[in-house]
């Protein structure tokens, strides 16, 4: 029960003789107090009830509530049937008895002093009790206002208190925002006063939230029209307005003035939404306002009122997908009008649409990067593909109206102005990638327009590069750069060279020309241009040389030599990186489907080669010169050392002084002149001619007697020449050093006493140390398990498998089988090869076959000995195919290295059989220069024989692959 009362009143009930329990309901009129309604069976009611309580003059007025437990009257069946289910109710009922019939329990009450309050009131109060007892009574929750009763109404005449409310709410917030300093939006923030009128005039009115919160809506909706506005006040009302459609209903006149207000803040929103560009701009801050605007328009398609009062259908999305759309070809015009040409030249009119493309590009980068995201997350539009089809259309359009007018008049000039153009589309119609429904898109094959254009792009690369090269050539001294501390032995010209090809290369990857076919016929033309660019080089470079070399003296004359065989040096590491520049891998994946496997080698490796051709042929000319009296004096002085003849007063090492001499300071003349590729290229000759010279005295003097002494001088010779050339690693590598002819010669010097038995020994030790460094199992690898037993004198080998094999049959596949063979036959004489089973139609066999031979221990440790697994692939008809062959020496089987303790065998610890892996090798022909040896001896059979073999394993293995 709530009232308001005064001093005298309050005065006049205290003075009476017996107070009454009661505080206010007993002792004040019916029309003074109001009562709530009754909340059943709870402890924490919630009311939600407004009452309006009128007073005279608030000095010494106050606010009284009290709070009843209503008492209601139960029958006594029922308190009978209380006692019956619980005896300690009897208490209570005793207690109740004894109250009057009907009487409420006080709960407590709140008193406050109206002068002591606020305008507005809203907290928790707690209940007081009347007596000590029970002194926590709980709390309540009070909202108080104060409004005055009298106003004005000559204002306001004949208009409803809601439109009042609606036009005093728009003055307001006007007011507020012209006041505003600052350019941020309006938030939604009034000023106090504000607030408190607008307040006061709602409860006057009874003008219910809804109401008010529909009136901001549609003032709010409609300011944003005109002012700066912050989008999320209508956000925050929109949603106030949906939460209250279904607690109350609104009257016609309100429901139209809703649905009119939702539906052209729709038409307005997407308004801007066509205008995104201009007004949100690609910018965080910007964006967010229009994910805020956006979320706007989906909440009022979402609102029950919305879908209420537009019965007609509305599809979000489609209506945002339209005015994107609508705005973007909009937004293309203006463009395409702003980049006008100035005169109907048409370079100008090229430059133009080169300009709007540019234009276009910034903004799809733009939808990209910025817009989408707020579109997709906001209302699932994606702005990104809807934008670039548009483009695709408008831009194809732009594009052909242009090249239809320059068809037929292409020239330099403009083809240089329609590049730009190209490499902008291109760049536009890589960004398909990003769109979510690809479909048919007008750009698809947009370079089939540039194609008159193409040769004259190619052309401008070309004679740019030639002019720049003369010119580079002009200025070049022959002199080598200087780079830091570090001298670079080639010179400037051939840096210039190399800067100058990059752009022809460049402009392969700017172009990315679709068609497979064309690309390849591009590709032929940019090599082609590259090769000719380094061979008008060549030319030009030695028209350099002949130039400064006329009042040059000879060191001068040489070194300008040297530095042009480093720059074409040079060049040629540029040509033979220049497949990977330009990605011939990728070309040729490309055109596999329409260029053949030779017609592609048969061209591009070609020019490429042929312009290495020219820059060897080059390079071999001046290392010729550079050679030609090294070589001689070379010969001259390995004669004079090989010689048979004695001097008495030298030894062989005296003869050796004056060769060595020569060469150390010759050779190191030319290794601070040339770089180390050139300087090898000038020691490869020289050491092969030193090599033939020792060859052919050695030939010449075979049949001589004294062969022994007379080897033995050639040997020291050629190991003077192998020092000198190495200069202790820093001049020709070992490799390079012993060639064939160095090997042939070394072995010929090295076995030509020797038998023929001990040269085959020699010939399979070196097939054992090849088989052990042997790296890698291309041609397949065989598996042992091999033991010797010294007991009985029996060598066990058991093959387990093959794996890897090499496909010798038209199916892919292959027949193979295993064959063991003890060597040299000289050592085994009855020993029988033996052979595994043919496993058909199998690369990886598993044998699984066991084999012993009776041989003495002796035989193992014989030099040379081995065994030779041999796999073939079975042919019915034909001669067996040949798979691979290894070698495996005895020396290395476990139980062959045990040794004899007087009459007692001590067997070796790794007596147990050794499972042991065979990579499978090719002999390589002509590869030995014992077999050679072998097969100079005409009159031993056995020497014949055994060459013989070998030359015919080397032959099938030719054939096998």
């Amino acid at each position: 029960i709530a009232v308001m009362e005064d001093e005298e009143e309050s005065r006049t009930r205290r003075s009476r003789s017996k107070p009454s329990k009661s505080i206010v309901k007993d002792t004040v009129s019916d029309d003074k107090y109001f009562q709530s309604d009754i909340k059943k069976q709870t402890l924490n009611p919630i009311w939600n009830q407004t009452f309006i309580l009128e007073f005279e003059d608030f000095a010494g007025a106050s606010f009284h509530l009290e709070m009843w437990d209503k008492d209601e009257e139960v029958s006594l069946t029922q308190k009978l049937e209380d006692i019956k289910s619980n005896f300690n109710s009897l208490r209570r009922m005793i207690k109740e008895a004894q109250k009057e019939k009907g009487t409420d329990d006080f709960l407590g009450k709140v008193v406050l002093k109206l002068q002591d309050l606020h305008c507005t009131e809203d907290n928790w109060y707690n209940l007081e009790p009347r007596t000590e007892t029970y002194p926590d009574r709980g709390q309540c929750h009070l909202n108080l206002k104060f409004i005055h009763k009298a106003r004005d109404g000559t204002l306001s005449a004949g208009r409803g208190p809601y439109i009042n409310y609606c036009g005093i709410l728009q003055q307001f917030v006007q007011a507020y925002i012209s006041k505003q300093q600052g350019s941020t939006p309006w938030k939604g923030d009034l000023c106090g006063e504000a607030q408190t009128l607008l307040e006061f005039y709602a409860t006057q009115n009874d003008l219910s939230p809804f109401l008010q919160d529909l009136a901001k809506w549609v003032a709010y909706s409609k300011l944003y029209q005109s002012l700066e506005v912050d989008s999320s006040v209508l956000l925050q009302q929109l949603t106030s307005v949906e939460y209250h459609w279904h607690q109350q209903e609104l009257p016609n006149q309100q429901k139209q003035e809703l649905g009119d207000s939702l539906h052209g803040f729709l038409k307005y929103g997407l308004c801007l939404v066509s205008k995104y560009r201009d007004i949100f701009p690609p910018d965080p801050q910007h964006t967010a306002k229009l994910h805020t605007l956006l979320r706007i328009l989906v909440q009022i398609c979402k609102t029950q009122a919305f879908q209420k009062l537009n019965p007609a259908e509305f599809e979000l999305h489609d209506e945002v997908s339209d005015a994107i759309l609508t705005g973007t070809e909009e937004w293309f015009n203006i463009q395409k009008g702003l980049n006008q040409p100035m005169t109907k030249d048409l370079s100008e009119i090229v430059s133009a649409l080169s300009r709007l493309i540019a234009e276009v590009q910034e903004d799809i980068k733009h939808n990209k990067d910025a817009w989408n995201r707020v579109f997709v997350s906001a209302v699932q539009v994606d702005v990104f593909t809807v934008v670039y089809k548009a483009f695709d259309y408008l831009l194809a359009k732009a594009m052909r109206d242009t090249l239809s007018l320059i068809e037929g008049q292409m020239e330099q000039t403009l083809a240089n102005n329609l590049f730009p153009v190209y490499l902008s589309l291109q760049s536009i119609q890589q960004d398909k990638a990003f769109l979510q429904k690809r479909g048919v898109l007008e750009l698809t094959n947009f370079q089939e327009g540039f194609r008159e254009a193409l040769p004259y792009w190619l052309n401008h690369a070309f004679s740019t590069t030639q002019d720049r090269l003369e010119r580079a050539v002009q200025v070049d001294q022959l002199q080598p750069l200087q780079s830091g501390s570090v001298p670079v032995k080639h010179s400037s010209s051939a840096v210039d060279l190399v800067a100058l090809i990059q752009p022809i290369c460049q402009l392969w990857e700017k172009l990315s020309w679709p068609d497979p076919e064309e690309a390849f016929m591009l590709m032929v033309k940019i090599t082609e241009d590259v090769c000719k660019i380094v061979v008008n080089y060549c030319n030009l470079l030695k028209e350099r040389v002949r130039e400064l070399s006329e009042n040059s003296d000879h060191g001068r004359a040489i070194n300008m030599l040297c530095v042009v065989v480093n720059d074409l040096e040079h060049l040629r590491s540029v040509l033979t990186r220049l497949p990977m520049q330009l990605n011939w891998a990728g070309l040729r994946d490309r055109t596999q489907n329409v260029i053949g496997e030779n017609q592609f080698h048969n061209t591009l490796p070609a020019q490429l080669q042929q312009a290495k051709s020219v820059l060897a042929r080059e390079i071999r000319s001046a290392l010729d010169t550079l050679g030609k009296q090294l070589n001689t004096d070379i010969e001259t002085h390995v004669r004079n050392m090989s010689t048979r003849k004695r001097i008495p007063s030298k030894s062989t090492e005296d003869a050796a002084d004056p060769l060595m001499r020569y060469l150390e300071q010759e050779l190191h003349y030319m290794n601070e002149n040339l770089v180390q590729e050139n300087f090898n290229s000038l020691l490869i000759p020289l050491w092969i001619n030193s090599v033939k010279t020792l060859h052919q005295v050695a030939a010449q003097h075979h049949q001589q007697e004294g062969l022994m002494v007379f080897c033995q001088r050639l040997q020291y010779t050629l190991q003077c020449l192998e020092q000198c050339f190495n200069a202790e690693g820093n001049g020709l590598p070992l490799d390079t050093l012993h060639s064939d002819e160095y090997k042939a010669l070394k072995a010929h010097l090295s076995h030509n006493s020797l038998s023929s038995r001990k040269l085959v020994e020699k010939f399979l030790e070196g097939k054992v140390w090849e088989q052990k460094v042997y790296n890698g199992e291309k041609y397949g690898a065989v598996t042992l398990l091999a033991s010797y037993r010294r007991s009985d004198q029996r060598l066990r080998i058991e093959v387990l498998n093959a794996m890897n094999l090499l496909p010798m049959d038209s199916n892919g596949l292959s027949d193979p089988f295993v064959q063991l063979c003890l060597e040299p036959y000289h050592i085994f004489p009855e020993v029988e090869p033996r052979c595994t089973q043919i496993k058909n139609c199998d690369l990886n066999p598993l044998f699984d076959e066991a084999f012993e031979f009776l041989i003495s221990l002796e035989q193992c440790q014989a030099s040379g000995a081995c065994l030779v697994v041999t796999v073939f692939d079975h042919d019915t008809l034909r001669s067996d195919d040949f798979e691979g062959e290894a070698f495996l020496g005895l020396k290395a089987i476990p139980g062959v290295a045990g040794q004899m303790e007087g009459n007692a065998l001590s067997l070796h610890p790794d007596a147990v059989p050794a499972q042991i892996r065979l990579s499978l090798m090719h002999p390589k022909p002509n590869d030995s220069n014992i077999l050679r040896l072998l097969e100079s001896r005409r009159g031993e059979r056995e020497a014949q024989a055994y060459a013989k073999k070998r030359r015919q394993r080397e032959k099938q293995s030719q054939q096998g692959i």
